[in-house]
Order: structure tokens, then C-alpha cells, then sequence
């Protein structure tokens, strides 16, 4: 573990391929998942890139050494979203992935067809509890900044950018695998949503 303090500041264009890294390293349930599909760029595609080019003032990032190594990203308005990403995103991401490759080696419980199909549907987003709790977000953090405060800090910056916006609330959602993440929000605070599955759980919390 570095001996340095990592700072989180605002995120900045020059880190768009940082946070495809570190999304790609932590997407396997936290884990690295580097050659867990056919192609790297496949889940920051999804869940990492287009959030930081729809709402780039609601990217924060944790740099350490000069690097980055870990952020969150929120949208304000998933409504909006979802519309933006059917326009702007999804055509461009189904003329890069048409279908899905062979299986790799690991052949992941969430399938590279799967993978591909929500990556070109952003209706997926569409939760019963939008009006409600209309921003969504998505965080992580690399290995070594774990367990060091980080994610608490990176959800209480998101917040406070939120509410300032007058946003009340915020959701997520998560791999029902990933049983770390699951206590690390409910020690936030987020509870479940109505519509959250136990294969697909689905939390929310106040932004104030």
C-alpha cells in the first residue's frame, strides 16, 4: 500500500482511460475482471464511459501517486439519461460489439451476450422508483484504497453535489454476489428499494 494520501478532486477529461481501467479492474465483483470477456472495453462501455461523458461535473475520482484509483459516478436525472444514452450511446455501442465472442476461460455467470444486451439498453434503467429516486451512481475503488474511508468519502461528495442540485435521493444497483458491497451500503445507510430482486438488489438513500 502506498505510504501517500490520496486525494478526491473532481474528475478531468485526461482521466477517461484511468477510469476505464480501474472500472475494469474492479468488475468482477470487485475483483480484476482483465480477460473475463472477449473484449476489455466491453464493461467500461457500460458502466463507467458514458456517465463520465453524459455528466462529467458529477465524476469524482481518488488519485494516489499521480494516478487514479478510484471514483464515483452519478447522473442527476436517470430519465434524462436513459434518453441521452439511447441517442448518443447505444447506436455506437451495438456497431462496436454486434455480438457477443465465444466464451472465454472464466465464463462469468453475467454472460457476454448479457453484457452486450444491456450495453445497448438503456431502458434497463428505467426503475419503478425514478420519481423518487431519480440519480443513480456507480463506484469503485481499486484493492490497495480499500478499507481506508475512501468509498464513504466518494458517496458523501457525490451527496452533497446532488442535493445542491436539489436531487432528493439516489440508487444504485449491485452484484447480488458481491456480498462486501452489499454491508458497505447498508453501513451507509441505503436501504432496498421495492423493486430489488434477490439476484439483483437494488438500494437507495436520501442525498441529505
Amino acid at each position: 500500500m502506498s505510504g501517500a494520501e490520496p486525494v478526491i478532486r473532481p474528475y478531468r477529461p485526461s482521466d477517461r482511460d484511468a477510469v476505464a481501467e480501474v472500472c475494469l479492474r474492479t468488475a468482477a465483483s470487485g475483483a480484476d475482471a482483465s480477460g473475463v470477456y472477449r473484449d476489455d472495453a466491453l464493461m467500461p462501455e457500460v458502466y463507467a464511459l458514458p456517465y463520465v461523458d453524459y455528466a462529467p461535473d458529477l465524476a469524482f475520482v481518488v488519485e494516489l501517486d499521480g494516478r487514479v484509483a478510484g471514483y464515483v459516478l452519478g447522473i442527476a436525472d436517470t430519465a434524462d439519461f436513459i434518453d441521452w444514452y439511447a441517442r448518443e450511446w447505444a447506436p455506437g455501442f451495438r456497431r462496436r460489439h454486434p455480438v457477443a465472442g465465444p466464451p472465454t476461460e472464466h465464463r462469468p455467470a453475467y454472460t457476454e451476450a448479457q453484457l452486450i444486451a444491456d450495453g445497448g439498453d438503456p431502458e434497463r434503467m428505467r426503475i419503478p422508483e425514478l420519481d423518487a429516486y431519480p440519480a443513480h451512481l456507480h463506484i469503485d475503488l481499486l484493492p490497495e484504497l480499500q478499507g481506508r474511508g475512501l468509498g464513504r468519502r466518494l458517496i458523501d461528495t457525490l451527496r452533497a453535489a446532488l442535493a445542491a442540485r436539489g436531487v432528493p435521493a439516489v440508487h444504485l444497483g449491485l452484484d447480488a454476489a458481491n456480498v462486501g458491497a452489499r454491508e458497505f451500503y447498508a453501513r451507509l445507510g441505503f436501504h432496498e428499494l421495492g423493486s430489488s430482486r434477490p439476484e439483483a438488489p437494488r438500494l437507495g438513500i436520501a442525498t441529505s
